[in-house]
C-alpha cells in the first residue's frame, strides 16, 4: 500500500526498528471499508503493513493477519457469510489452527467473519435496537495474554470508535460459560452495551489466543490528537487501540510482555 504522511505533527510512537521486518497481511473483500486504516496502524506501531486479496490462493510471507471492518459482499446473506468462502480465508483457517498458530484480529465484520468461519464461536446479529451505532465505546480489557493484547494490562479501561449495525453477539449459555471460564472473553462494553450483546462482551479468543475477534474498531484509535478522548473521566486516550497492533508485533519479534 502507497505510505500516507502522517496527519499535521502528531505521532503515535516511536517505533522500535526491530518491529518493521514483522510483516502484518490486511484481507480486502468486495465492500472492505477500513483495510487502508487497519494498514496504516500496522505501520504506525511500527510494522511492514501487507495487501492481501481476498480472491488470492496464498497468504505468502506474513506472520499475522487483520481482517478488516466494512462490510463484505454488502453484507448479503449475513455478515460475513459469504466472504467465509472467500480462497484467502481457508488458507487463514489452516495457518491460524496449525501448529504455528498464525495471529489473526477480525474486526467488526472482521469478526463476523471469524465466526461465520468458525475460528471464533458464536455469531453476530443485528443490534437489539435495530439501528446503526456508531459512538466512541469504553471497553475493559479481560485478557492480556492473547497475541493482540499483550500491551495491555488486564482490567483496563480504554476507548475505541464503535459502529455497527449487525453487531450483537450471541451464543448459546453453554458456549457462553465455557467462554468465561476460559478466559477467552476478552474485552467487555463499559458503562453501556451498545448492541445487546450476551454479558456485554465485546470481544473473545480462541483457546489458543492467537485468533481475536471484536466489534469496536482499535484501528481508528492510533494517532496523538485524531482518536477518541477518554469518556466521563473512563477509558484512556485517543491512542488506545495502538496496543493491538504492538502488541502482535512485540510477540512476532520474540519480545516479552
Amino acid at each position: 500500500m502507497t505510505e500516507l504522511p502522517l496527519i499535521g505533527e502528531a505521532v503515535a510512537v516511536a517505533a522500535e526498528p526491530r518491529l518493521a521486518g514483522a510483516r502484518i497481511g490486511v484481507v480486502t473483500f468486495p465492500g472492505t471499508l477500513d483495510d487502508r486504516d487497519a494498514a496504516r496502524a500496522v505501520r504506525l506501531a511500527g510494522g511492514t503493513a501487507v495487501e492481501l486479496w481476498h480472491a488470492d490462493t496464498e497468504l505468502g510471507d506474513v506472520d499475522a493477519v487483520v481482517i478488516p471492518g466494512g462490510f463484505s459482499y454488502g453484507d448479503y446473506l449475513r455478515a460475513g457469510a459469504i466472504a467465509r468462502f472467500a480462497p484467502l480465508m481457508s488458507k487463514i483457517i489452516d495457518a491460524a489452527n496449525s501448529e504455528a498458530k498464525l495471529p489473526v484480529l477480525g474486526i467488526c465484520n472482521g469478526f463476523q467473519i471469524l465466526t461465520e468461519s468458525h475460528l471464533l464461536p458464536g455469531s453476530m446479529i443485528k443490534n437489539d435496537h435495530l439501528k446503526f451505532m456508531c459512538r466512541d465505546q469504553v471497553l475493559r480489557v479481560e485478557n492480556s495474554n492473547t497475541a493482540w493484547t499483550l500491551d495491555y494490562q488486564a482490567g483496563q479501561e480504554i476507548t475505541v470508535p464503535l459502529k455497527n449495525q449487525d453487531g450483537q453477539y450471541i451464543a448459546d449459555e453453554k458456549t457462553l460459560d465455557a467462554l468465561e471460564a476460559e478466559g477467552r472473553v476478552v474485552f467487555r462494553y463499559v458503562g453501556f452495551n451498545p448492541n445487546g450483546s450476551r454479558r456485554d462482551i465485546a470481544g473473545i479468543s480462541n483457546a489458543a489466543g492467537n485468533v481475536v475477534g471484536l466489534m469496536p474498531h482499535p484501528e481508528h484509535a492510533v494517532e496523538a490528537g485524531f482518536g477518541p478522548e477518554s469518556l466521563d473521566g473512563i477509558g484512556g486516550s485517543d491512542t488506545d487501540g495502538l496496543g493491538f497492533f504492538t502488541s502482535v508485533l512485540t510477540k512476532i519479534v520474540g519480545g516479552d510482555k
